[in-house]
């Protein structure tokens, strides 16, 4: 029987959109366009909690999936605005359902948040492009999310905000110089999360689409010295997105295997569908 899972979307409508102009997907038909690439039959439901008067799932409707994931966003949970409390809410009613959840970027403070964590600006800044030296923490060593992942990676990250302090029952599981908390499992109401605060499901071509709309904050924020400068990064990391073999391109920006292979880019993900999704499914007497 194939895999059922809801995908989750972060943006707001003209977020959505503008994903759309600049890559061809939304974000959540790209993630779930991963989760196919990983398990070909599975079945991918979006929902969107952002729009008012969503038709989302009730607390059956949420049992019914073999996992829920949730995407990135463009939004800042701290300003607590109507498009923000319906995410949270859900993922308090996706807790409860204990239904195997995973998420990235804004997917993992979102979850922290239902979980009555904290969420605030970083103060060390962005981090953007490639977070560098993601390191697993003695409790990340042997967990499962994590495996086949060297003690120290990279991965595509955009994000300014980040998990300050964390809920009652939480494990850290990576960290880096500049999130400290880069992967965590939160415990809440029965339900187990699995989240990162990188994105193992954006290409380079993906995170190239999303920089190219935001070159004045590279410049701004000083990740580049002029536009011309953001613009030639952006159409690198896509030149190497349509060929990993460019040498030449993934020794100019630091970019190893653990981005440039798809399987290993997405090892969370995999992981997440082989060790809670597919347990989990057995375990409910659904395989």
């Amino acid at each position: 029987m194939a895999l059922r899972f809801l995908v989750v979307e972060g943006n707001t409508r003209g977020a959505r959109q503008a994903h759309r102009q600049a890559y061809g997907r939304t974000l959540s038909e790209s993630y779930a366009e991963v989760i196919q690439g990983i398990e070909g039959d599975a079945v991918c439901d979006i929902a969107f909690p952002t729009d008012e008067g969503a038709n989302l799932p009730d607390a059956a409707g949420l049992e019914s999936y073999d996992g829920i994931v949730l995407t990135g966003s463009h939004l800042n949970i701290y300003d607590r605005t109507p498009e923000i409390v319906r995410q949270i809410d859900l993922m308090r009613a996706v807790y409860a359902s204990r239904t195997p959840s995973f998420g990235s970027c804004w997917g993992l403070q979102v979850a922290a948040v239902a979980a009555d964590g904290d969420v605030q600006p970083n103060p060390l800044g962005r981090e953007v492009g490639i977070a560098r030296k993601i390191t697993r923490t003695e409790s990340g060593q042997g967990h499962p999310m994590l495996e086949g992942r060297p003690a120290a990676f990279d991965a595509p990250a955009i994000h300014l905000d980040m998990v300050t302090a964390l809920p009652g029952d939480c494990t850290v599981l990576a960290g880096n110089a500049v999130s400290p908390v880069q992967a965590a499992e939160i415990r809440q109401d029965g339900g187990v999360f699995w989240g990162v605060q990188y994105h193992p499901e954006f290409s380079l071509g993906e995170l190239a689409a999303i920089l190219s709309r935001r070159t004045d904050m590279l410049v701004r924020e000083g990740f580049c010295r002029t536009t011309a400068d953001a613009i030639a990064y952006t159409e690198d990391l896509a030149a190497l997105d349509r060929d990993p073999s460019r040498f030449d391109l993934a020794w100019r920006h630091g970019v190893d295997a653990e981005v440039l292979d798809p399987r290993r880019r997405t090892r969370e993900i995999r992981n997440f569908i082989e060790h809670r999704v597919k347990s989990a499914k057995s375990a409910r007497g659904r395989a």
